[in-house]
């Protein structure tokens, strides 16, 4: 599909999301719940802002070292009996899911909450091999059931009402309608738990790779990951190679960072570090474990000093919920894994350019991004500068230069911006904008040019 194909369906998404005041309601009431813990959260850190900058700083250090750290944990992880696999891009990590599958017999998988596996997407690939594949978070599961993409990095179903979801539960699983939060939550236990039990492979990702121990760490709220890696005799996390953080003693940072910014939470409920399969003694757990290690368009970001400090993200979500283009669109709208600021900078540079720079339009560069982002990542300049790189690769439309360049010629010519009387912009402007400001606000009036009102106000 197109670059222009893709823009137009996101405009017209974005313009029904916008204009749905009951979605806007939902998604209201879901970020202002998080606002008011996040605000609690940052309460343990007696210095937010040093801890920031510390965080970001190792992050800096990882990522232009990221060979030597990558390199060092499949040293570190194969020591410790687990097995490597590297994949350049989606087709390679599902080609080696696959091929496991097929080793282990494999005919139904369970699958912790991953965004990884979302971007490659993994459930579609197993379904046409004849594998079952079972989300296991609560979210991503009632996503599953309404087959639909996750909405929110974090939040999976945010976009739901407990209405919504007793709906879906009635319709899928033929419950009883309207039934409460809790007693929903007890039909999705009792349906996962017997899938927990019977699947040959548990699929996780990762919040971070340790390269000190070869560890992998999972953070989660329900416990689902723990039971996806417990019970099947193979364990694969699929990580892209930017979750990397140099040592285990780096965690008492990046985790109550991660928890807070993600959730409003001093630390998330289940954090784990898995090294391998189980060994001599252990009573649960794997018998084999594999790391996937994904590319997919990350070292694109990484060779491009401008965008480099992208791969800094640790995926809490922050961005999106202070960004008000996603507050009024919605995460579906932006028609990649990936949505809001952080996506917006992102999904370019590991896709295709041309088709979804886009995407780094719809922001109004206000920098609140930036300001709520746990490791300062500078998003909004980032997202500035897919604009100017848009521009020096002539991948803007005639419309846009056109609208730019006329512009331009009335600002640096005084005497043109003089002549546009307020009859002559009141028209102007109200027949450019027509379809765009003007689609549901009423026509501008221009009474005085500039020069008159501000003659009037210094006689």
């Amino acid at each position: 599909m197109s670059g222009t194909e893709l823009k137009k369906i996101f405009l017209n998404k974005s313009e029904i999301k916008a204009m749905d005041a009951e979605h806007k309601r939902k998604l209201s009431f879901n970020i202002g719940k998080y606002n008011d813990t996040v605000i609690k959260g940052k309460q343990q850190f007696e210095n937010l802002d040093h801890a920031r900058k510390k965080a970001k700083n190792i992050k800096w250090k990882t990522i232009e070292n990221l060979d030597k750290y990558l390199t060092e944990f499949e040293k570190n992880f194969t020591q410790n009996g687990g097995k490597v696999i590297w994949a350049n891009d989606a087709q390679e990590a599902n080609d080696a899911i696959l091929e496991i599958c097929k080793l282990h017999q494999a005919t139904q998988v369970v699958k912790s909450k991953s965004m990884v596996t979302e971007e490659i997407h993994l459930n579609d690939i197993l379904e046409k091999n004849n594998i079952e594949s079972v989300e296991t978070d609560l979210g991503e599961y009632i996503q599953q059931l309404d087959g639909e993409a996750p909405y929110h990095i974090v939040t999976p179903a945010m976009h739901k009402s407990k209405e919504d979801v007793a709906k879906l539960f009635h319709e899928k699983l033929g419950v009883e309608p309207n039934l409460t939060p809790n007693e929903l939550t007890l039909i999705a236990r009792k349906n996962l738990r017997a899938k927990y039990t019977s699947a040959q492979i548990g699929v996780t990702g990762g919040n971070f790779l340790l390269a000190d121990v070869g560890g992998v760490c999972v953070t989660e709220n329900e416990g689902n990951g723990r039971l996806t890696t417990a019970f099947p005799k193979v364990h694969i996390a699929i990580v892209g190679i930017e979750k990397m953080i140099p040592s285990i003693h780096d965690l008492n940072l990046y985790w109550p960072l991660l928890a807070t910014y993600g959730t409003g939470q001093n630390v998330t409920v289940y954090n784990t570090i898995f090294t391998g399969g189980k060994r001599k003694g252990e009573v649960d757990g794997p018998e084999e474990m594999y790391v996937i290690l994904l590319d997919n368009g990350r070292t694109n970001l990484l060779k491009d000093p401008n965008v480099r400090e992208s791969l800094y993200c640790i995926r809490c979500g922050s961005c999106l919920n202070a960004c008000p283009v996603y507050k009024n669109i919605g995460g579906h709208a932006y028609g990649a894994t990936y949505s809001g600021p952080i996506g917006s900078v992102i999904t370019p540079h590991m896709k295709d350019f041309e088709e979804f720079k886009h995407l780094s339009y719809a922001s109004s560069l206000c920098g609140n991004c930036t300001e709520v982002c746990p490791l300062k990542i500078n998003i909004h300049g980032m997202l500035h500068y897919n604009r100017t790189l848009a521009v020096k690769n002539n991948e803007t439309d005639f419309t846009e230069n056109t609208g730019w360049k006329m512009w331009r010629l009335a600002m640096t010519h005084r005497s043109m911006v003089d002549m546009a009387g307020g009859s002559i912009k009141t028209k102007l402007v109200n027949s450019l904008f027509k379809n765009s400001w003007g689609k549901r606000r009423d026509n501008l009036h221009f009474n005085k040019t500039f020069k008159q009102m501000f003659s009037d106000r210094t006689k």
